[in-house]
């Protein structure tokens, strides 16, 4: 996960295994939001952005993985907090 003043940007690579049916998201407190249900194969890369309002905020980066649940990347913090 990347961070940026006024946006985030979740990245997944996916290095092997079959395809999976995900969404990219991203949590803020309690508040989540997630991009659209999307197949990633074996040596894709999926990316969503989200514009902000709101710097100076812990954000976890999220994949949602149909099936099999959703998994987490550490906290970052805004650039400058």
């Amino acid at each position: 996960m990347n961070s940026r003043p006024q946006s985030i940007d979740v990245f997944y690579t996916k290095k092997g295994g079959s395809n999976i049916k995900a969404q990219l998201g991203y949590r803020m407190g309690s508040s989540s939001s997630y991009d659209r249900l999307e197949t990633i194969s074996d040596g894709d890369r999926a990316t969503s952005t989200w514009k902000m309002s709101w710097p100076c905020k812990k954000a976890v980066g999220l994949l949602k993985v149909r099936g099999q649940g959703t998994f987490e990347t550490p906290a970052a913090v805004f650039p400058g907090c």
